[in-house]
């Protein structure tokens, strides 16, 4: 029998291709490294991080039935997700995301969502069938939200009363995608975990500090918000109160996934009762570990 879930990611479920360098890398480069495939996506990525913590998360999203898919389902409940509210599709492909990294960070990635977007609204069926929720009665936990669902499908979101009720932790696929969360912006039930780049993105303006873009975002009526800047301060703000704490210093060797990690396990801090401070520094204690490569894929 299925276990209930702890939590619900909604958003992207796919395969990461990455290749890794040791190098400095710029436009043009042509360099040995290491070419990896694994589950990925930021709804994935989540689950996995909560998975590590302990937590049973349950996955909506779309993924085709060719055998990328089929081997991707099989992985996820190898790792003990829930994968039955999954859309499985016979004519759309299994996404994927590709990325280049090198010693000086990430050189280039390309997001290839198009099944997920496709699906829209199918995804959330059973927040709406009675299987996991219903206008009349919806879930009422944890859902970590990504940026990859259309802006349209984001906008419905917000509106919906199918998420009334919920805990809702929204968090962009990307800097190029940040915009997508402007509808729920405003939601009373929102956390919002976004870097510094993707906040400005949202606010049509650059902020030097993590402190002083979440000020910016909660004065444009977010209900509460969480700002990284990679080695420098991160921020947690709501209308009371802004937070700062610094993560450790580490090498870093990986970029891919941290700001996913960082989401989870400031979730899972937050869900087993750590206090505010708490709960932030010890997302950046994963989030550290994650990109000095101490958390294994």
């Amino acid at each position: 029998m299925t276990p209930p879930p702890d939590i619900l990611c909604i958003g992207s479920v796919l395969w990461d291709v990455i290749g890794r360098a040791a190098s400095h890398m710029r436009v043009g480069s042509d360099v040995p490294g290491r070419i990896t495939r694994l589950p990925g996506g930021v709804a994935m990525n989540i689950a996995m991080t909560l998975r590590r913590f302990g937590l049973t998360p349950a996955l909506l999203s779309a993924v085709g039935r060719d055998p990328e898919g089929e081997e991707l389902m099989v992985a996820c409940a190898r790792m003990g997700m829930v994968t039955d509210h999954v859309y499985r599709s016979d004519d759309l492909p299994t996404d994927r995301y590709m990325a280049v990294e090198g010693a000086n960070g990430l050189i280039a990635a390309v997001a290839d969502a198009h099944s997920l977007e496709a699906a829209g609204a199918k995804v959330l069926g059973p927040l709406a069938d009675g299987r996991l929720g219903s206008a009349e009665a919806p879930y009422p936990g944890i859902v970590a939200l990504d940026g990859n669902l259309t802006e349209a499908l984001l906008a419905d979101i917000a509106r919906s009363p199918l998420f009334s009720a919920a805990d809702l932790r929204v968090a962009p696929a990307s800097p190029g995608k940040a915009e997508r969360l402007l509808p729920l912006m405003g939601h009373p039930r929102a956390t919002l975990y976004v870097n510094l780049e993707e906040a400005g993105l949202l606010l049509n303006a650059r902020h030097d500090t993590a402190h002083a873009a979440a000020v910016a975002l909660i004065d444009r009526g977010a209900n509460r918000v969480l700002v990284t800047d990679g080695a420098a301060p991160a921020a947690l703000a709501t209308a009371d109160e802004v937070r700062e704490a610094a993560p450790p210093p580490v090498l870093v060797t990986r970029v891919t996934g941290a700001g996913d990690t960082f989401m989870a396990a400031h979730i899972a801090a937050e869900r087993r009762g750590d206090g505010v401070d708490a709960a932030l520094a010890a997302a950046l204690r994963a989030a550290a570990a994650y990109v000095s490569g101490d958390v294994a894929t």
